[in-house]
């Protein structure tokens, strides 16, 4: 693995993205940031394309006054933007090395915990991705690297083209299908996971019955429209007795569940409250019974 020492959860930051999640108060953000490493998170997970370099600045903002070498920083390469707002996959070694730099300065830190890239780009081979890495590693700008929502072919390549060290899929207890192939792969090369919308963004923490709509992305998200965002919702409240009897909320439960998958070692929570990552930050540690972990999985089912 990587041989970064992280917090099982991580503080997420695409909800800095406007065009995703519309406008956050920047300073609740960052004030959330901060109280996430008095809770014990010391993981941070950005990328450059998160309103085109606004949440690497905001994060840059938020760890100033943190002790940087007691954080783990990590960000993300991949869409080539521009002023315009156009942007496409790159992940060229001149654009990786370019970018590198870009995100240091926004983050305003000299080096970079783990850069990871966001994305599989086909048109650049990923031999020449993994040589810009190791590249940047050696001059001391990145401590480590890794890919993000590769297939498992994908994920087999890059293992086989680089040092690639960590994973971050997709997962969460009711989209599971990373559990087929990609997280299996990942355990088997010793390469470390990091999941990512473990609360299918925020379906799954309870918080919804199903009748409400939505301003951001997920207004087009068929998960949270209609008769089956309705019966997903129903799903996740059934789930509220087991929490109860561990003293946890569904939101503690649901990410309890998921870290004591032994293919997953860190939960990536979207935060935008100091409130919110306390919830989270809470669950560091506890466990459930395995009938009780089957129980919530069996509930909640597939979306």
């Amino acid at each position: 693995m990587s041989g970064l020492t992280v917090s099982p959860i991580c503080f997420g930051t695409w909800q800095l993205s406007p065009r995703f999640w519309g406008e956050q108060p920047k300073e609740v953000v960052v004030a959330a940031m901060r109280r996430a490493f008095e809770v014990g998170v010391n993981f941070y997970d950005t990328a450059d394309a998160y309103g085109d370099g606004y949440a690497e600045t905001v994060l840059g903002e938020a760890i100033s006054v943190l002790p940087r070498d007691e954080i783990v920083v990590a960000t993300k390469v991949y869409h080539h933007f521009y002023p315009d707002g156009r942007r496409h996959p790159d992940l060229s070694r001149d654009y990786v090395l370019a970018e590198c730099d870009a995100s240091l300065k926004r983050l305003g830190t000299s080096y970079i915990d783990l850069y990871q890239c966001h994305a599989f780009d086909p048109a650049t081979p990923i031999a020449e991705t993994a040589e810009a890495l190791d590249q940047l590693r050696r001059a001391g700008k990145i401590r480590a690297y890794g890919m993000s929502n590769f297939t498992a072919e994908q994920t087999s390549l890059a293992i086989e083209s680089g040092d690639f060290t960590t994973m971050q899929p997709k997962y969460n207890l009711m989209q599971r299908e990373a559990e087929n192939d990609v997280l299996p792969l990942c355990k088997a090369n010793a390469v470390g996971v990091l999941a990512f919308s473990p609360l299918f963004n925020g379906l799954l923490t309870g918080k919804y019955a199903g009748t409400g709509t939505f301003t951001d992305f997920r207004s087009n998200v068929p998960a949270f429209q209609g008769e089956r965002f309705r019966e997903l919702a129903a799903r996740v409240r059934s789930i509220e007795p087991i929490a109860g009897g561990y003293g946890l909320s569904i939101t503690q439960l649901v990410l309890a569940v998921t870290l004591q998958n032994p293919m997953i070692d860190c939960a990536i929570v979207g935060i935008k409250t100091a409130q919110h990552i306390e919830e989270a930050a809470a669950v560091m540690g506890r466990k459930v019974s395995r009938e009780d972990f089957h129980r919530v999985r069996q509930e909640l089912g597939t979306a």
